[in-house]
């Protein structure tokens, strides 16, 4: 399916895009609120192609979207809107979300391993259990964010806001802390 069949589906009034393959699906200022895209496939394919296109998302607004164990990988969402969505479970390693808003959204159980989320606002987020091993957490705003059990070993919260978030049981192993300093 490509971007035009899927936004004329969405014109049309289909919300539930689940099991679509958004592979090289450039969906840049899509406007898709109450999707639901759950397990849907968004991943950025054959890597040794050095033409490839990785799917961009760039700007999309996917407010209070559901987008449940969704294959994510590598995928461009820089400036999103995804407020309120619910990726739990998802494969977002290595994707980049620097500066999207994340506000409330619920990402429990999700694979964020070297993700990039430099400014990226994840206030208020259900981050319970999701790995963060390697991410750049650099000037994030984590504030009131639950990160209960999460995995953040040799992740980089320098300068990010963790006012008034919930660290119980996170794995912190070799993280940097925002202070710059190094966790045991």
């Amino acid at each position: 399916m490509d971007a035009q069949e899927i936004v004329t589906l969405y014109a049309t009034g289909q919300r539930d895009f689940s099991h679509t393959s958004l592979v090289q699906v450039c969906l840049t200022n899509a406007k898709a609120f109450d999707a639901t895209f759950i397990v849907a496939e968004l991943t950025g394919g054959d890597r040794s192609r050095k033409d490839y296109a990785e799917p961009q998302l760039n700007q999309a607004n996917l407010a209070h979207a559901a987008i449940i164990q969704a294959e994510m990988v590598q995928v461009c969402l820089t400036h999103a809107d995804l407020s309120g969505a619910d990726l739990s479970g998802t494969d977002l390693a290595h994707a980049d979300l620097s500066g999207a808003n994340l506000s409330g959204a619920k990402l429990g159980g999700a694979n964020l391993r070297h993700a990039n989320l430099y400014q990226t606002d994840l206030s208020d987020v259900d981050l319970r259990g999701t790995d963060l091993t390697g991410a750049n957490l650099q000037a994030a705003d984590l504030s009131g964010a639950d990160l209960d059990g999460a995995y953040l070993g040799n992740a980089d919260l320098t300068g990010a806001n963790i006012q008034g978030a919930n660290i119980n049981r996170a794995e912190l192993g070799q993280a940097t802390m925002p202070n710059g300093m190094m966790h045991g």
